[in-house]
């Protein structure tokens, strides 16, 4: 019994003890972007690195070579890898976590607003066959998720997945880092990588350091009025309550949600409604103010006798601000901001023979309300159409103020780049692709001073001088006969300005792209090709 005794304590004694050291040890953690499927950067000395108890050791394991280090007292460790050859895939182990799918290529990092973000989902009207018809596993693609921070540089982003160029994951991708990365990896043979970190609307000072700011005090001064994570969330629940009541009041107030027949019922009678050009300003002012609220439009069309049975597409152009679509009084989809192509699906079920009734909800929330021109408006069945432009009945559901504003806390200075950019630090690059400027038209003077700090900025992060940075020029925008398009030409010329007196940056020429009625050109393919040739170029140069 005595010696039972002595190993029932025994086994509590060293069951403890073993809880106590799982307590206070920590797991070694690998950064979000050290994971399955990553792209190391070719022929340049690279670094692995993660977290774990103070002290512990790190052993890794790649392409048959053992390295080791020791967490430091703040559980920090870096392995240093030694440059390495384009090829791949290669396994790596890190203590006990493996990791699968490397390939050693080119990596880039692109950054910038939203003509870098754009889907390739958004552009397939113009590229759907290529697109469709194509893969190549050798370029991987990873987004940055959204993050911004006022009181400190963050050491990490949130979870992510390298991501194939397959049919899985090609809608998603970026359709210029599409472009860019697909015609470099055919033109070079070498893998790619793509490393996106973008955010549409933002300006360029919410994505430089507060030291790279430290020329322009109101920046810095803006930053720090948002440190206060309490004022933040204070503000946010304060906008959002405002918000909220502004749409409990459109709701409440709109006449074509509450008599004795929705306004989108097939058999409501719409007979005492105006008629109107659908691209006239007629219905949309009063007193040369816009009508914001809701403004109802109907129109009647004829399904061809060849149609039935048969599912169709309907596209509505673009609208401003957003919109809710009914067919026969069926609900077939909605936009809730004026940029993207209203492209909806109308199951054949939904259709009559012979005349039908398509009924748009438009929202206009603080613009003047409006049918984008030079837009598609049509059904489509195969190869045939039916036209939608012209004539439309009209009838305001209700007018209301504009909808209260909301601060935009990833515009703020330094938000970003301690969120999206900083992060990204110990990872190494062959070059940087910027695409924005369009949110800072209206102060085009000064972006040349930004966009050159913004690039010293994260070639001392990336604690690479020479860092390649290559700029892609603002595409043509606005009527010619618009007096806000001198803005975005002056603001092409500080990107040339930027890229002349700066070192290793080069401006890709890009105006001749743009669509005077869409700030988002579905031409992305150009730019990339351009990009290419610039790439390869500086890399021949650099021999």
């Amino acid at each position: 019994m005595k010696t039972q005794a002595y190993f029932s304590r025994v086994f509590w004694a060293l069951l403890l003890l073993s809880c106590c050291s799982f307590g206070l040890s920590a797991k070694v953690t690998l950064p979000a972007l050290i994971s399955d499927g990553m792209v190391l950067q070719r022929n340049v000395p690279l670094k692995i690195w993660g977290t774990a108890s103070p002290g512990e050791e790190v052993n890794l394991t790649f392409m048959k070579k053992r390295y080791h280090a020791v967490a430091d007292e703040a559980g920090n460790w870096m392995i240093a890898l030694p440059a390495l050859k384009a090829g791949g895939p290669y396994s790596m182990t890190v203590n006990d976590i493996l990791l699968k799918d490397i390939l050693i290529g080119d990596v880039f990092l692109c950054s910038g607003q939203s003509n870098m973000e754009l889907t390739v989902n958004r552009v397939m009207d113009k590229y759907a066959e290529e697109i469709a018809s194509y893969e190549n596993s050798s370029v991987r693609y990873v987004k940055v998720p959204y993050a911004y921070d006022f009181s400190r540089p963050l050491e990490d982003v949130r979870t992510i997945k390298w991501q194939p160029m397959t049919k899985e994951y090609v809608q998603n991708f970026s359709a210029l880092c599409y472009f860019f990365s697909k015609l470099l990896e055919e033109k070079t043979g070498v893998p790619v990588g793509i490393i996106n970190s973008s955010w549409g609307g933002t300006p360029v000072e919410a994505w430089i350091s507060e030291e790279g700011l430290k020329d322009f005090p109101e920046y810095v001064n803006q930053k720090t009025l948002y440190e206060d994570a309490a004022l933040v969330a204070q503000i946010k629940e304060t906008e959002q309550l405002h918000q909220s009541a502004w749409n409990k009041q459109l709701y409440r107030s709109d006449a074509g949600l509450h008599g004795e027949m929705p306004w989108y019922a097939e058999s409501y009678n719409d007979t005492d409604w105006e008629r109107v050009d659908m691209f006239s300003d007629n219905w949309a002012l009063r007193n040369g103010r816009p009508l914001n609220g809701t403004h109802w439009f109907r129109k009647e069309f004829v399904v061809p006798d060849g149609w039935a049975g048969k599912d169709v597409v309907l596209r509505l152009g673009c609208m401003v601000d957003a919109d809710s679509v009914y067919v026969n009084g069926h609900f077939v989809g909605s936009v809730s901001y004026q940029y993207p192509p209203r492209i909806y699906q109308v199951p054949a079920k939904f259709l009559n023979e012979g005349k039908n009734q398509l009924t748009v909800r438009l929202f206009s929330y603080g613009s003047c309300p409006s049918f984008v021109k030079e837009k598609p408006y049509k059904l489509l069945c195969g190869n045939q159409e039916v036209s939608l432009e012209g004539t439309w009945k009209h009838k305001i559901g209700t007018v209301m103020p504009p909808s209260p504003s909301s601060t935009a806390f990833h515009y703020i200075p330094t938000g970003l780049y301690n969120g999206m950019i900083h992060p990204l630090q110990h990872y190494v690059f062959k070059g940087v692709v910027w695409y924005q400027g369009e949110s800072n038209v209206g102060r085009w003077r000064e972006y040349s001073s930004l966009l050159t700090a913004m690039i010293a900025d994260w070639r001392t992060l990336f604690q690479n001088e020479n860092l390649p940075f290559y700029v892609v020029e603002l595409a043509d925008f606005l009527a010619p006969n618009d007096p806000g398009r001198a803005a975005w030409a002056e603001l092409r010329k500080q990107q040339a300005k930027a890229a002349q007196e700066s070192p290793y940056v080069t401006l890709i020429k890009n105006s001749d792209t743009g669509e005077w009625n869409d700030i988002h050109p579905l031409d992305k393919k150009t730019p990339a090709t351009r990009l290419v040739e610039a790439v390869i170029q500086n890399e021949k140069q650099n021999k």
